[in-house]
């Protein structure tokens, strides 16, 4: 993956995430859904969204949401994170994780 993202991978992004993880997950810091908030999430210690009752193994993961652990998460988050409470199955495109992850580094 490479840094640096194009306006479109970032609409494209967007689009997607609003189709595939906004069902879920708020992009407002501290509002969460079903899962939390992913605002600011790009660099964040994974587990660690105040008020979110994250399972222990995400908890324990030791993970920092860089572009590498967010797209293997996005690509099979239960392989990425066994015991993980989010049920989503994975976006196999590399484009469309790439995508997503672009959207993801705007939310600040």
């Amino acid at each position: 993956m490479t840094g640096g993202a194009a306006a479109d991978d970032v609409k494209k992004g967007k689009k997607l995430f609003k189709s595939k993880c906004g069902i879920c997950h708020s992009i407002v810091k501290g509002k969460r859904k079903l899962g939390p908030s992913l605002f600011s999430v790009v660099g964040k210690k994974a587990g660690t969204e105040p008020k979110y009752r994250y399972s222990s193994a995400m908890k324990k993961s030791n993970l920092t949401w860089n572009e590498t652990a967010l797209d293997e998460y996005l690509a099979n988050p239960r392989k990425k994170v066994p015991g993980t409470k989010m049920s989503f199955p994975g976006l196999k495109k590399e484009s469309k994780r790439r995508d997503v992850i672009a959207y993801l580094k705007t939310l600040k």
